[in-house]
């Protein structure tokens, strides 16, 4: 699955003439090349990179599976590592690497951010990408099998109004990656236009070791409830911070939040304290016992948050290169368009041709069980009948 293909100095510089041309096929249909080479661009090195390398072993998986039934097109499937750090310049500098080396699909990358400038790479490359991005402005940037932010900000304020009550809440956000700064202010509309005060709306710098003083910023407007719009490591130390200051709002954190290193940043009480808005765990989905057994046989650990987005992912663009017949880029966007309660490990996909997202969203509010293992809130998911 790992092999690695010498590409010859004429395959190469035909790769990137193509790219540079912006011509329709990825080069999967050349002889020259043995292995169906598919990019997996995620944050593997940095702060996310327990989420980053849950994401390569879920693509790896379905790589594995995949070349136990004659891989893609007939050939085997090699999954290509690219480390984007959750960095725009490191991810455009790896991007433009791995397509130099010549691939024949992509998924990713994660942060949208990153993905605002690498998608456009891969689809200069005549690329295909199934990418894991939340923020509408890498709609139609390729497709993708995770919700977006117009999906989430909805199912976040109806959680904060409805579920919990709350009349007024404080935002804190991250302001250098452009989902979390989109989600805060989707969010922020929401909650205004059905009454609830937002007393205050905080710019968080992310790679900070402590954010007490944020925290004590945000609970002195003495808010219902305080929502965190960050990545998992700025999110899990307010959750912790809250605790420890005894704050009496509320702790709510972001779908960017969602993730198991939330739980390992803030602990487990404090994590139990503070639900996230986020997808089903690996283990919630219907009928996913087979596949975490699949995952653990393989790495000898549980899934990974996002592996079964990957897993799927790797899925999705196989069969829909497998009924097109091949990876040319207009004719594989026309086949994925028109898909249709295409089945998966997180559940049934519709593809919405406008903006290559999936329908419907896989959004919940998740919790913190005593083991510290995240899953749907139960009550949660009673209050608004949700189908998990």
């Amino acid at each position: 699955m790992q092999n690695k293909i010498r590409l010859t100095t004429a395959f190469v510089f035909a790769t990137l003439a193509l790219s540079a041309a912006g011509c329709g096929d990825s080069g999967s249909d050349d002889s020259s090349s043995d292995n169906f080479r598919v990019g997996l661009e995620a944050p593997l090195s940095g702060e996310q990179a327990a989420l980053g390398k849950g994401m390569l072993k879920g693509a790896e998986l379905a790589a594995a599976q995949l070349n136990a039934k004659d891989g893609i097109l007939g050939r085997q499937v090699e999954i290509v590592p690219i480390d984007d750090a959750a960095d725009p310049a490191t991810g455009v500098k790896a991007a433009k690497s791995a397509i130099a080396s010549g691939l024949d699909g992509i998924v990713g990358p994660y942060n949208s951010g990153v993905g605002i400038e690498t998608l456009p790479l891969y689809l200069k490359a005549g690329l295909v990408p199934i990418r894991l991005t939340s923020d509408t402005s890498t709609n139609s940037l390729g497709f993708t099998l995770q919700p977006m932010t117009y999906q989430i900000a909805p199912v976040a304020s109806q959680a904060l109004t409805g579920w919990l009550g709350a009349k007024t809440v404080a935002i804190a956000y991250d302001p250098t990656q452009n989902y979390t700064v989109s989600v805060s202010k989707k969010l922020r509309e929401s909650l205004e236009a059905v009454g609830v005060t937002v007393t205050a709306f905080e710019k968080v710098k992310p790679g900070e070791k402590s954010y007490a003083g944020v925290v004590e910023k945000l609970a002195a407007t003495n808010p219902d409830v305080i929502y965190a719009a960050v990545y998992f490591p700025e999110g899990g130390l307010i959750a912790k911070e809250m605790r420890e200051g005894e704050v009496e709002s509320q702790c709510i954190a972001d779908y960017a939040s969602y993730d198991t290193g939330f739980v390992e940043t803030a602990g487990v009480t404090a994590a139990r304290a503070c639900p996230v808005v986020g997808v089903p765990a690996p283990e919630d989905f219907s009928g996913a016992a087979a596949k975490v057994t699949e995952y653990r046989d393989e790495f000898g650990e549980a899934p990974g948050t996002w592996s079964p987005y990957t897993y799927d992912s790797l899925n999705f663009l196989a069969d829909g290169i497998e009924k097109t017949g091949g990876t040319a880029a207009k004719k594989l966007t026309a086949t994925l368009d028109g898909i249709r309660g295409w089945k998966g490990w997180t559940g049934s996909v519709t593809i919405d041709p406008r903006s290559g997202n999936r329908q419907p969203a896989t959004v919940v509010i998740v919790d913190t069980d005593a083991d510290g293992q995240l899953h749907v809130d139960e009550d949660w998911a009673k209050a608004v009948d949700a189908p998990y």
